[in-house]
């Protein structure tokens, strides 16, 4: 079973709605356990764990108004693209410690670019631009974890 094998599961298993899976076969086994009552999910193998935080609306605290300059930001923000998490893992912005980051805000980026890393089960997948533009803003902290579809730049295409 590949990474690609093993990342449709967890997508099936969390469209699915059951609360556990495991699969075993000669090689290796897997464990999927999905969030029950507000729980973090856990991705484990023999050899690897992860822990995911499970996604939850945020309300806005108290009761304070809307200000139209968030507004206005989200209306922004609209133009841009968003490059999305192909899988869950953890995010990293360089390809190791001691190199340079692939991409600060404001870079340019062409199709096939190469933007971050994310490394799913001892495995480090090179995540590449899927549009032209320049990077706006990068969502996501380095060594960070990160969910499957989870926004991870803004780029404006024009």
């Amino acid at each position: 079973m590949d990474i690609k094998d093993i990342q449709n599961l967890v997508r099936f298993v969390a469209k699915a709605g059951v609360s556990e899976v495991k699969y075993k076969n000669k090689d290796f086994e897997i464990y999927i356990k999905t969030p029950l009552g507000g729980e973090a999910v856990s991705y484990v193998t023999p050899q690897v764990a992860y822990q995911t935080p499970v996604s939850a609306p945020v309300a806005n605290p108290g009761s304070a108004p809307v200000v139209n300059s968030d507004a206005a930001s989200s209306a922004d923000e609209s133009k841009y693209i968003t490059i999305k998490s192909p899988m869950i893992g953890t995010f990293y912005r360089k390809p190791s410690p001691d190199k340079d980051v692939f991409v600060n805000v404001g870079d340019s980026v062409t199709e096939g670019k190469v933007v971050c890393v994310i490394e799913a089960m001892k495995l480090f997948n090179q995540i590449e631009s899927e549009i032209s533009g320049k990077i706006v803003k990068i969502l996501v902290e380095d060594s960070s974890p990160v969910e499957y579809d989870q926004p991870l730049f803004l780029v404006d295409p024009s």
